[in-house]
Parts: C-alpha cells; sequence; structure tokens
C-alpha cells in the first residue's frame, strides 16, 4: 500500500485466527475532525484516499476536504479515486480488450514490451450481452440460442479467450452462466476485499468499476461502484486513478412496509420518478432509515441496479446484518462474512437504527404507500400507475400523426407478397396469417413480453411471484395471446434451480416463457426477430404496438425496431400482459381472458399472496450458489473447445468482420498533438433534449441499407449473418457507421424526421450522418454537433465517444450532459462545450447551416471549466458571439484532452518509461 500513513492510522484487526491491517477512519479523525456524521459512501472514498496518500495524487488536504464536506455538505475538490476492481460485459468489454491489443501493438512498434501492458487491478469480464432471443416458447430454445450465439460469436469469442491467457488480472465468465450484474452480486462482490502485500494483509472496502452503467446493482451489497465509458476503466485497469469531484450525496430515507400484492418493481420504478424528479444527476445516492431492517438484499439491488435510470452516480446501501445474511446465503466463505462485519464495525461502515448521517439533501418514502406500476411508454422515470396504462397509450397515440383518411392510414406493402388481408377498412389493425390462421393485430398489441435483464432477474420474490402467476394462470386455463413473443432469461443459472425446486418451471413453459439464455436479451435490444407475418402486419399498417418487459431501459428503438412504445414492469405482471395481448385495457380492472369453466378470469385471481410468494422463496438454499458457481471460469464443451493462439500480441485478421486493429494509437509515438482553436466547423447534428448513448451509439440491429449493412455485404456477410452492432463492437469500421444512426434518432436539420440521416450543407443533399461526415473529412472540415439538455443519457457507451471521435467531430455543444457520456467525450478527445446564460440552438435560432468558429484555445492553458468563445456565422454572412462552457473538468483532464484522449495519456508514459 503507497500511504505514508502520515496520519498514524494504520491499524490492525483479528478475525478469529487471521490477522488483518487496515487503514482506521476513527483514527483518522483525530487528525481530520468529527467524520462520524459523513455519508457511509463518502467514508468509502476517505478510506480509499487514506489507503492511497502519497502526497503526489492524494494528499492531506484532500483528506481534509472530505471531512470539510460537512460543513457545506458538498464540495468543488478534485479527487483521484482508485477503485479495487473493474467489472465488464462483453459488449463493452470487446473493444476494451482490443484497445488493450492495439496499446500491445504500439507497444512493441515503439521498440518497448508489450506485456508491459496489463491490467494492474482485477478484471472479471461476464459474457452476457451476446445472446439473442432467436428460437422462444419451445423446450430446445436455450440449446439452440447457445448455438447460433456461438456461431455468430466465434471470433469474438476466440479473441476473449486469447485475452485471457495473454493478459495478467483478466478472468472471462464464459456465456451461459449469468448477467454480469447478477453473476457480480452473487459471486464476485466481496463487500471487503482484501490483498495480501509485503507479507500482510490488507482489508479495505471492495470498489469498483464498471463498463456498464447498472454496475451500481452492487451498492445494494455495500460495495460502492458504479458505470463508467470502457475507456475510463481501462485507465482505471492500467493504474490510472478515477479523476472526480468530492459528490454531492442526497439521502433518501425509506420507512414502512410495502403493501400486499406490491413488488420491488412498483418500488423501484416509484424511487426512480422520485430521483429524476429531484434532480441528482452526478450526485450519489444513499439510502437510510428505519424501513432497511424489513428491506432484503435482492430489494436493496434492485434499487441500486436503476441509478442510472434516475440519474445518480449510485445508489448505496449502508452494510447491516441483512448484507450478512445474503453474503451467507449465496455461498461466501464463513471468514469473510465474519470479516465484512468485524471491518464495517470498526470503522464505522456498519448501519445502526435511528442514527441518520448528514446529507446534502434529502427526501423520504413511506413504502406503503407504493402501488403497481410499470413505466412507458420510452422513458424509465415516466411512471404509470397500472389502472392508467391504457390511458397512457391512448395519450402516446394521440401524439403520434393521426391521417384525415382510412387511405392514408394504409400502407402499402413494399414488393408485393404481403400477408396482412383484408385490410382495406382497418386503420389501427391489421389482419395477418400464422400456421393456417388469420389474426388480427391492433394498436396496443403486446408483441414481446419478456422476463429479462439484472433489474429484476437477481430478485427471487419477483421472479417466484412470476412463477406463481404463471401456475393459477395455467390452472385457470388461461394462455398467452398468440402474437406474443414470450421469453425467460434469468440473471443467473440459481433462478433455474430454484424455479425447479419451487416446481414452477412447467406452468411458465406452458405459457410460453421457457428458458432462452442466461443474458440480458430483449433490455439490450437482443430481442430476436418477431414472427414474419407480424412483423409485416405491423409494417403495413404503421401499427404502435408494445412489448412488456422486466427491464431497466425502454427508449424508442431500443427493444425491437418495429415497436414503438416499451413498458417496464415486473415479472409477475410480464405474465399478467401476455395473456391480455394487448396494453389497451386495465387489467387491474378487467378480465386477463376466459377461463376453461366460461367465466372471465381477473389478475386478482392469479395474483399470488406475499406467504405464497415467501413460501416460495424459501426454497432458495446456499447449495444452489455453491454449484452454480463451483466451476464459474471453466465453461461448456463448445467455449472450452475453441482454439486459443498463444501470443504476448495479438494477430490481426485482416478480413474479420468483428475484430479489427483500431486506429486511435497509430502516430502514439510522435509529438504531442497541439490543442488549436477549432475554425470554419459545420454541424453535422442539430438535436434535441434527452439524446442517449442509445441514439448516439450503434446498438441493436444492423439494417441492410445502411452504412454498416453496406460495409458488411461488401466484405460478403449475408444480412442474416449481420449480428447485432454490439457483437460487432470490436470492428471501428462497423461502429463509426452506426454512430449516430438510430431509426429514432431526430435531427432537426432535417424538420426533426426520424432517422440517422442529416444535411450535407455544401450540396444541399441529404446523407446517412456517416457518408456526410466522411465527405466533410475528405474536405478538411472539421465538425461540431449541437444539442439540448442531457446529452449521453443512458448506458455507459464508449463506442458513443470513440465513433463521434472518428467521424471527425471535434466539438459537442449541449445545455447539459450525462455523468459518463461527458468523460468518455474527453477521454476520446471530443471537446464537450455547454451553453451558458439559458441559451440553447433555440434562443439562438440556430439551423445547423451555420459555420461555427471556438475560440481561446490556440497559444491557452487549458485549464478546468474555462470560458471559451463561440462564433456563429449565418448563411448571410452576419456573425454572432458567445461565450461557452468548456466542460473539461479536471486537471486530470485537462492532461488527458492534451493527450490526445486518456488511453493515448497511458501508453504515452509507459512508452517514454
Amino acid at each position: 500500500m503507497p500511504s505514508l500513513d502520515s496520519l498514524k492510522t494504520l491499524k490492525t484487526l483479528k478475525v478469529d485466527d487471521k490477522t488483518y491491517h487496515y487503514f482506521s477512519l476513527p483514527d483518522a479523525a483525530r487528525s481530520l475532525g468529527d467524520i462520524d456524521t459523513l455519508p457511509m459512501s463518502l467514508k468509502v472514498l476517505l478510506e480509499n484516499l487514506l489507503r492511497w496518500e502519497d502526497d503526489k495524487t492524494v494528499t492531506g488536504a484532500d483528506l481534509k476536504a472530505i471531512a470539510a464536506w460537512l460543513k457545506e455538505r458538498r464540495s468543488d475538490r478534485e479527487i483521484q479515486y482508485r477503485p479495487a476492481r473493474v467489472l465488464m460485459q462483453d459488449f463493452t468489454g470487446v473493444p476494451a480488450v482490443v484497445d488493450l491489443a492495439a496499446m500491445r501493438a504500439a507497444m512493441a512498434k515503439a521498440g518497448g514490451d508489450p506485456q508491459r501492458i496489463n491490467p494492474l487491478s482485477p478484471v472479471d469480464l461476464v459474457i452476457d450481452h451476446s445472446v439473442m432471443v432467436d428460437k422462444f416458447a419451445s423446450s430446445s430454445a436455450f440449446e439452440q440460442n447457445v448455438d447460433i450465439e456461438m456461431q455468430r460469436n466465434g471470433e469474438r469469442y476466440a479473441f476473449l479467450r486469447w485475452g485471457q491467457s495473454a493478459f495478467d488480472n483478466f478472468s472471462v465468465v464464459p456465456p451461459g452462466t449469468g448477467i454480469c450484474h447478477q453473476v457480480n452480486l452473487e459471486y464476485l462482490g466481496r463487500t471487503v476485499w482484501t490483498k495480501d502485500e509485503d507479507g500482510r494483509t490488507y482489508a479495505f472496502p471492495d470498489t469498483l468499476v464498471g463498463t456498464d452503467s447498472h454496475t451500481t446493482m452492487i451498492n445494494g451489497l455495500g460495495v460502492l461502484g458504479w458505470g463508467v465509458g470502457g475507456i475510463e476503466a481501462e485507465a482505471a485497469m492500467l493504474g490510472q486513478p478515477v479523476s472526480m469531484l468530492i459528490p454531492e450525496v442526497i439521502g433518501f430515507k425509506l420507512t414502512g412496509k410495502l403493501k400486499e400484492g406490491i413488488t420491488a418493481t412498483d418500488l423501484v420504478l416509484t424511487v426512480t420518478q422520485m430521483l429524476r424528479k429531484k434532480g441528482v444527476v452526478g450526485k450519489f445516492v444513499e439510502f437510510y432509515g428505519d424501513g432497511l431492517a424489513d428491506l432484503p438484499l435482492a430489494d436493496r439491488a434492485t434499487i441500486a441496479n436503476m441509478a442510472p435510470e434516475y440519474g445518480a452516480t449510485c445508489g448505496f446501501f449502508p452494510v447491516d446484518d441483512i448484507t450478512l445474511d445474503y453474503l451467507r446465503l449465496s455461498g461466501r466463505p464463513d471468514e469473510l462474512v465474519k470479516l465484512v462485519e468485524a471491518y464495517s464495525k470498526a470503522q464505522g461502515l456498519w448501519r445502526l437504527p435511528g442514527k441518520e448521517p448528514v446529507f446534502t439533501d434529502s427526501l423520504a418514502l413511506d413504502m406503503g404507500t407504493v402501488e403497481a406500476s410499470l413505466a412507458g411508454p420510452k422513458r424509465p422515470q415516466d411512471r404509470v400507475a397500472l389502472p392508467n396504462v391504457a390511458q397512457a397509450f391512448t395519450d402516446f397515440l394521440d401524439l403520434q400523426f393521426k391521417p384525415t383518411s382510412k387511405e392514408e392510414g394504409r400502407l402499402e406493402s413494399e414488393g408485393g407478397g404481403g400477408v396482412a388481408v383484408g385490410n382495406a377498412d382497418l386503420v389501427g389493425e391489421a389482419d395477418y396469417q400464422y400456421d393456417g390462421q388469420t389474426y388480427r393485430l391492433k394498436n396496443g398489441a403486446v408483441v414481446i413480453a419478456a422476463i429479462t435483464s439484472c433489474t429484476n432477474t437477481s430478485n427471487p420474490s419477483v421472479m417466484m411471484a412470476a412463477g406463481l402467476v404463471a401456475k393459477k394462470a395455467v390452472e385457470k386455463g388461461l394462455q398467452r395471446k398468440p402474437w406474443v413473443k414470450s421469453s425467460l432469461a434469468p440473471g443467473s443459472k440459481v433462478v433455474t434451480d430454484y424455479y425447479k425446486a419451487a416446481g414452477l418451471t412447467p406452468y411458465l413453459d406452458q405459457l410460453g416463457f421457457d428458458l432462452v439464455g442466461y443474458g440480458c436479451t430483449t433490455c439490450i435490444g437482443n430481442s430476436g426477430p418477431l414472427q414474419e407475418p407480424i412483423e409485416k402486419a405491423i409494417q403495413q399498417a404503421d401499427l404502435s404496438v408494445a412489448s412488456v418487459l422486466s427491464g431497466n431501459r425502454n427508449f424508442e428503438g431500443r427493444v425491437h425496431p418495429l415497436v414503438k412504445t416499451n413498458w417496464l414492469a415486473s415479472p409477475p405482471l410480464v405474465v399478467a400482459y401476455a395473456l391480455a395481448g394487448t396494453v389497451r385495457i386495465d387489467i387491474s380492472s378487467e378480465p386477463l381472458g376466459q377461463g376453461k369453466d366460461g367465466q372471465p378470469v381477473y389478475l386478482r385471481d392469479i395474483w399470488p399472496s406475499s406467504k405464497e410468494i415467501a413460501d416460495a422463496v424459501a426454497q432458495v438454499n446456499t447449495r444452489m450458489f455453491h454449484k452454480e458457481y463451483a466451476e464459474v471460469f471453466a465453461g461448456d464443451a463448445q467455449w472450452q473447445a475453441i482454439e486459443v493462439p498463444q501470443a504476448a500480441t495479438y494477430v490481426w485478421q485482416d478480413d474479420s468482420t468483428y475484430i479489427q486493429h483500431p486506429p486511435f494509437f497509430d502516430d502514439i509515438a510522435g509529438p504531442l498533438p497541439q490543442i488549436t482553436d477549432v475554425s470554419g466547423a459545420r454541424v453535422l447534428a442539430l438535436l434535441g433534449d434527452s439524446v442517449t448513448t442509445d441514439h448516439i451509439s450503434p446498438a441493436g440491429n444492423i439494417k441492410a441499407d445502411s452504412p454498416a449493412g453496406r460495409y458488411l455485404r461488401d466484405k460478403g456477410v449475408e444480412p442474416r449473418d449481420f449480428n447485432s452492432y454490439g457483437s460487432r463492437r470490436g470492428n471501428h469500421e462497423v461502429m463509426m457507421r452506426g454512430t449516430f444512426a438510430n431509426i429514432r434518432i431526430r435531427n432537426e436539420m432535417l424538420g426533426g424526421e426520424e432517422g440517422g440521416n442529416t444535411l450535407y450543407i455544401p450540396t444541399g443533399e441529404k446523407l446517412a450522418i456517416y457518408d456526410a461526415a466522411m465527405r466533410y473529412q475528405a474536405d478538411g472540415t472539421p465538425l461540431v454537433v449541437i444539442a439540448g439538455q442531457e446529452y449521453g443519457t443512458g448506458s455507459s457507451r464508449d463506442w458513443a465517444a470513440k465513433g463521434t471521435n472518428l467521424l471527425g467531430v471535434k466539438a459537442v455543444i449541449a445545455e447539459s450532459f450525462e455523468r459518463i457520456h461527458r468523460s468518455n467525450l474527453v477521454g476520446m478527445g471530443v471537446l464537450p462545450l455547454q451553453f451558458k446564460l439559458d441559451q440553447n440552438r433555440k434562443s439562438l435560432k440556430l439551423t445547423g447551416k451555420e459555420t461555427l468558429d471556438i475560440l481561446g484555445l490556440s497559444g491557452t492553458e487549458l485549464t478546468p471549466r474555462m470560458n471559451l468563445t463561440l462564433v456563429i456565422t449565418r448563411e448571410d454572412g452576419s456573425q454572432e458571439k458567445i461565450e461557452v462552457l468548456c466542460r473539461i473538468d479536471t486537471l486530470n483532464e485537462v492532461e488527458y484532452f492534451k493527450s490526445g484522449g486518456i488511453l493515448h495519456y497511458v501508453l504515452r508514459q509507459l512508452i517514454a518509461s
């Protein structure tokens, strides 16, 4: 440990016969002042600084700044935070390993030892985002989907297996195991980490960053962690501290208990709505209050998981007896459980009843007031009480284009041969044929019902509730509607074990909720195709259909390109909507269908009681966790059969369409790039509010006529083998072509029409954004993106920044930024600028046809949050100058930007040394 221990805080802690060394917060308080009422999450940060104090990256003044936080309840102090480990999923992990491989190649080219490029902190990569729901509602769906996954992703998986053998401190959890956050919760997380060094065993809080924004789920276990971009995570694993400002901490007080029939999902949707309304972007949220005493660990994890949806950096829960109970249940060693208790109590990190920390601000919720809810139709913070869902869908329809006649509302089938029949007099509905039957598909039809994603599949209470709803529905004689694509994708194999133990699997299977895989699936956009007649009917009648999923993301265009409305719901409500087949009825009061006795069946008839759920949850036991995690890194026969090249540097395959050598480090051996003003820039896109990283970064399906689709076809790849953008994140040629290509992005330069197109100003042509960007690059014209509020919300997608860089965008000018994406832009050498004085694209009457200059960079020492000048030259030659705020927020970020990016900074240092 590098600490100078200037505060004389190094102590020992004996647990049974084992002695641990640790840096004592109570002892530090003798010098720093009273820290007893600091939020628990800030105490974790304080311990981190205390342990890493070296009078260079961490100084005594940093420690005092956290102690002084109590006076103002906020701070503008920048600190250097070093998490204990890094967590990755494969979509974001593959490009990270590609970058490491490229850094090794650059190191070798510069005459250095490529094996010096290694993670310095432990890295766990869980392959969980690649499985797609190609097959469903059959007993063979899981096996078939796994086979397809292995065929599609052979190149990627071979590359990851090479990485596992080539790099130190790098472990891969093979496909078919579970979702990274649930594996983290059930197996990887420890609450208290240990490290052997210099003949001592040091104990300290388990902390991490992850390349998925829902890394925060581990906060439920008392582990401080949050999502960062792959760029920032790579730097962290290479020994760079995470540069951050000491955050504001919002306290969320929980009291009372949930009412009968109310689920943890209802609770988290309520919490999300409250915190999004409060405004917690860039802040820590910490939960406290006596309600925690009865809040199961799985419920805590469910709430912590959705921190990105409520906008916070993290959603932290302190350690208490419930934490210990979960560690025991999930099979953690007794030695660890005892250490967690002893360490947490010694450090003042143990939750005490009635004790309330001091927060920047706070809000409270009596859990007894929570009601059954969904969120939708396209934002996770838009909670809708269950009885109001039908009206919310109607309101959505009212906002859509309404044709003035039936004729105008009907779309002809392209190319003929369509399967919709008898549609001449239908508006908002279409007939389709399947298996010799004719069905009518209407606006509001639920075409996808998916129990998926880490938010809920970690939680036995809501998963068991779904199984019990299925059991009661089958016993009543109900069946899912034929147009519903149903799927069950648990977060770990433990779920399968406890469903089997509770005897619920056969009932889920009978309703079409057969196991389709262990992975993120529908929530990440891997919902797979709908049945072809259904897809054609939706397209021909331009229907607004729905998905209902137990996920955390429902942004438009994410779940499936043809599904316009997406509703987040608890797993039992997912089953209920599969039975109803539509979101246009109030399922809380209207029947779901007709039972085998001819009588209507209502939701209340099949909803399980709290006791029934508790009895089912009691089936979950430690043996299940021991069984499923005994050989978690081994993989199945297909994984083990993958051939792994033994080489320190990766042998790039020119003909690969999955893994390509990225150009980021081509000039790394040369001098530092000069920071200069941006002159004569053109606007590549003029965007509105809440543009997400899903809109920016390539995600979901690859369209055959898109720039990425054309590239793949030119390489001989058939559209059926395109796979998803996420699976091709290791190929920059695909990814840069898919940046800003989302089908739902609205470019105001084209009147706000949907699709990834723009106006190429020199000729006035409408082009795909990639095609326009390449023309501008050929002309030597720099580019700028202009946007509204909350630019870059959503998942921590590094390609949202990497693709922006490769398109030639020098700056993004927005009204506000989401934390992770702003950091990633800096990490890729793209300038984030923020409008000031309530100015924005509308008040400035920007059309996208202007020419822009950004002044104040040339010949000036770059400093954090400095003001720069934006010169706007309009079509008529008139000019307007305004001040904009440079959102390079910290001194570390200044150094990264000057080096061309964060990885460039690290690699330059390694080459120089």
